[in-house]
């Protein structure tokens, strides 16, 4: 039994507790492509649901929450060993919390995501045409009728947690280490996470748990709308990922893991 988990100790050393990362430039330009693309297919996908006369006639809700958490997937493994794949400046915080890349990083991720993000959103106002485009208020976040301010700000802490729990679950070393006989590929599950919030949460918010998603829109939309109840989307998911954190640091990674005998 010593045996065994003296091989888990070692097998977790093999995996870095800080994520593979290129270049500065590399990495910010990474997140900057990647925020992007995310912004121009999850808005165009949303711009059309809208469009459309019936839900038959379109993809629904179920089909803008495949189109972010298909996006996530697939940029998270496209831009993983480059920057980490964030594209998300809630899971960059939560992860400057985990003390897995510095405050400048952190900082320069979250500008080049946002960046991205508004270029995402500019491009599809491009091809929407501006009273189309305001007709269907751009896909930008807020909290409709029915639902008061908290509601909303619950819905984005409990989704952002969710999502950045399932993030650091998904890349921590010591599971990949424990688990090596469980094939994992790192971006399914966190694309998964974002598709069940938005199915949960689009009712309520159109779901954010992504500052730059719900930033870009409403920068390139730019009513009142958008911006009234605009501090949810920051708070509710900063506070989201430092929960995220703060649990998976300090209570599941305190746990002793044991190998069976």
């Amino acid at each position: 039994m010593d045996n065994k988990e003296e091989d888990v100790k070692v097998g977790a050393n093999k995996f870095s507790e800080r994520q593979p990362l290129g270049t500065a430039a590399q990495a910010g330009i990474a997140e900057f492509m990647a925020t992007f693309l995310f912004l121009y297919i999850t808005i165009l996908t949303v711009m059309g649901v809208n469009r459309s006369s019936s839900k038959c006639s379109s993809v629904g809700i179920q089909g803008i929450a495949w189109s972010f958490g298909g996006m996530i997937f697939a940029l998270v493994y496209c831009t993983a060993g480059i920057s980490g794949g964030h594209i998300n400046p809630a899971v960059t915080f939560g992860l400057f919390l985990a003390r897995k890349l510095s405050l400048t990083r952190a900082l320069f991720y979250i500008i080049m995501q946002c960046l991205g993000a508004i270029c995402g959103a500019g491009v599809v106002k491009g091809f929407e045409g501006n009273a189309r485009y305001e007709l269907f208020k751009g896909g930008a976040n807020f909290v409709n009728p029915g639902y008061t301010k908290g509601d909303g700000l619950g819905a984005e802490i409990v989704g952002t947690f969710v999502l950045v729990y399932t993030v650091f679950s998904a890349t921590d070393a010591k599971r990949n280490a424990r688990d090596s006989h469980v094939p994992i590929l790192a971006p399914l599950p966190i694309g998964f996470a974002v598709f069940l919030v938005h199915l949960a949460t689009i009712p309520i918010t159109g779901t954010g748990i992504n500052p730059a998603r719900s930033l870009g829109a409403a920068i390139i939309f730019n009513r009142d709308l958008a911006w009234d109840d605009h501090w949810i989307f920051w708070v509710g998911p900063f506070i989201g990922a430092a929960l995220a954190a703060l649990y998976h640091q300090i209570v599941i990674r305190a746990i002793p893991f044991k190998t069976r005998a």
